[in-house]
């Protein structure tokens, strides 16, 4: 019976063989080290640097090639497919990667999934799939809409979850175009009350023009 290192070898030679016929780049991660196992060479070619130095970068890998802010969403997710041990299970993420500091950002679509397990049984390895998106496509524009809106959703939660009740009420009200004695009316409530909901509304959100009220209440679903 074959080792898992063997099996590995194994597995690699026939990733090796049509790596570069794929359209996709193609990644292997061990998961006890958090580095790259293997890496198909249109990968390499991309990120600019060989599988010595991906090797030796460890989880630094992580933090340097990708947006720091998606992947606080899709990380998580692949942890809970590892937990799981599902083999048939993968999980798909739009990411967004760059070959230095200085370069522009790049979209990929990408899925994960177990690709190995060890002498134990316990997934070892992961296989990704990252597939380029090209620039000119239309959905690049919508990711980066998509990516904008969430950046923002994180950075404003918690003030958003300090209004109360009547001041979502009031929030979402505003944003649709009523005036103070529509709301009044809708609510009843006194336009007194109305514009002091208003009032502390743009205080607790830091807001002052209608585009910002806007656009808290089309973030948080509110319209």
């Amino acid at each position: 019976m074959l080792s898992s290192h063997e099996h590995l070898s194994l597995k690699l030679d026939a990733i090796r063989r049509v790596g570069d016929d794929l359209p996709a780049v193609v990644i292997i991660h061990n998961i006890a080290t958090q580095s790259v196992e293997y890496m198909s060479p249109a990968g390499m070619a991309r990120l600019q640097t060989n599988m010595d130095a991906l090797r030796e970068m460890g989880p630094e890998y992580f933090q340097r090639f990708f947006n720091p802010q998606e992947s606080a969403e899709y990380v998580p997710r692949i942890m809970e497919l590892v937990q799981s041990g599902d083999d048939d299970r993968f999980v798909s993420f739009f990411h967004q990667v760059r070959t230095s500091r200085e370069a522009d950002w790049d979209w990929y679509l990408g899925a994960t999934q177990i690709f190995l397990r060890d002498d134990e049984g316990k997934p070892s390895h992961t296989i990704t799939f990252a597939m380029p998106i090209e620039p000119v496509h239309h959905i690049t524009a919508k990711l980066n809409r998509l990516l904008d809106e969430n950046n923002f959703l994180r950075r404003n939660k918690l003030v958003f979850a300090s209004l109360t009740g009547r001041e979502k009420e009031i929030l979402k009200l505003t944003a649709l175009g009523h005036n103070s004695a529509e709301m009044a009316a809708a609510l009843n409530i006194s336009g007194k009350t109305v514009s002091t909901h208003r009032r502390n509304i743009k205080h607790k959100l830091g807001v002052q023009s209608s585009y910002d009220i806007t656009r808290f209440a089309q973030a948080f679903d509110l319209i």
